[in-house]
């Protein structure tokens, strides 16, 4: 057990855990405060802010949060990945609580999304896998049978997943305003992805061979993951979630006419029956082909990637929907000069136009200088301030 004077209380732990909380977590307060402090008094809070901007409202600064913030750019974090693995840290409430605001203390963002992996829910539904160093998640016995797919569980989050929405549960008062809490999942297609295939590919040939191939089954299964992704996300929108969002990280490997036939139904049917209970946004990478379809899955938000400027992602989207993005990660290896530059285009382009989140077009990578992070978070609420009607 961690001891009371954890930050989140006395939590699960694993049985190598130490007795006492590790002293950067027993008081989140001690993280250095973000430049947004410094540079522009707030009107709004973080939470309401990322709130409001999904719901496509007025917003006093444009919200930011990065994908993959609580990663190894933060010293914190790769602090406890020497004494933990991803695994359990991703499965012990606690220290995915933990882990999950060390970013919101670290950058000042208006997000925090949980920490987390997208396999999770396929343990509940009866399918182990590892994570592998240096190759990814790895299922031992993939799914490519209507056998296997019989097989398949449909479990509600809570028996599937247990420890994401009691990791949700201590974020909730732990966050309190500060920033929206961010819930996600994978997406059918790219959890199909990894069953099928097995492990990380480039391409995912055997899973695009069963789609094209054997549609019948391939219908089975995207059926399956779509109930169990609904079950998922509104388990995390019960347990505290303000947000969620669907990561469909290989939907660029289709064209549009795929996509329309195999894999949109899905999407669709996951945003129709989470609609209503909070904002959703979806993410793919790669997908400028698919760029109006995707508009049209029934997400509130669209988070695209760098290929396309911003503005003429969300002409194609649609204004009718909010857009999340879209800077270039690889740029927050380059000199500030050159991250500014690139967050300010990154603004003209959004315009004060309600609706908009920033963030980067994909996560942030591991070599990524934190100071970095910090800096853009501020300037983002800086150059982004307008005054509220």
């Amino acid at each position: 057990m961690l001891s009371a004077g954890c930050p989140l209380g006395v939590i699960p732990a694993p049985a190598d855990a130490p007795r006492r909380c590790p002293r950067h977590l027993r008081d989140f307060r001690s993280f250095p405060q973000s430049l947004a402090a410094l540079v522009t008094v707030a009107t709004m809070t973080g939470r309401a802010r990322l709130l409001a901007a999904a719901n496509l409202e007025s917003v006093d600064t444009t919200p930011v949060w990065f994908m993959r913030q609580a990663g190894r750019c933060l010293p914190d974090y790769r602090a406890l990945r020497e004494r933990y693995s991803f695994m359990t840290m991703a499965t012990t409430p606690g220290l995915a609580a933990a882990t999950t605001l060390l970013p919101v203390e670290r950058f000042g963002v208006d997000g925090a999304v949980l920490f987390a992996d997208i396999m999770l829910p396929l343990t509940g539904m009866g399918v182990p896998f590892e994570i592998q160093p240096a190759v990814g998640p790895v299922i031992a016995n993939p799914i490519r049978t209507a056998a296997d797919v019989a097989r398949l569980r449909i479990v509600e989050a809570e028996e599937g997943t247990p420890y994401v929405l009691e990791a949700l549960r201590l974020l909730k008062p732990a966050l309190g305003e500060r920033a929206a809490l961010l819930g996600f999942s994978g997406a059918p297609f790219t959890l199909a992805c990894y069953l099928i295939e097995g492990r990380p590919s480039r391409e995912f040939p055997r899973a695009k061979a069963m789609m094209y191939g054997n549609p019948v089954l391939w219908h089975s299964l995207m059926d399956t993951l779509a109930e169990v992704v609904i079950r998922y996300l509104r388990g995390q929108i019960a347990a505290g979630a303000d947000a969620v969002q669907l990561f469909d990280s290989w939907l660029g490997l289709l064209d549009p006419p795929s996509y329309e036939a195999f894999v949109l139904p899905y999407t669709k049917r996951i945003f129709a029956a989470l609609r209503g209970m909070a904002p959703t946004i979806h993410f793919s990478t790669g997908t400028v082909a698919l760029t109006e379809l995707i508009g049209r899955s029934g997400c509130d938000l669209v988070s695209v990637d760098w290929r396309l400027p911003l503005d003429a992602a969300w002409k194609r989207v649609g204004h009718d929907r909010g857009i999340q993005g879209n800077l270039d990660p690889a740029l927050l290896l380059a000199p500030w000069e050159a991250v500014e530059a690139g967050a300010r285009e990154v603004l003209r382009r959004a315009d004060g136009r309600p609706g908009h989140i920033f963030n980067l077009g994909h996560g942030i990578h591991p070599e990524t200088d934190a100071d970095q992070l910090t800096r853009l978070a501020g300037l983002v609420h800086e150059a982004g301030s307008r005054p509220l009607p």
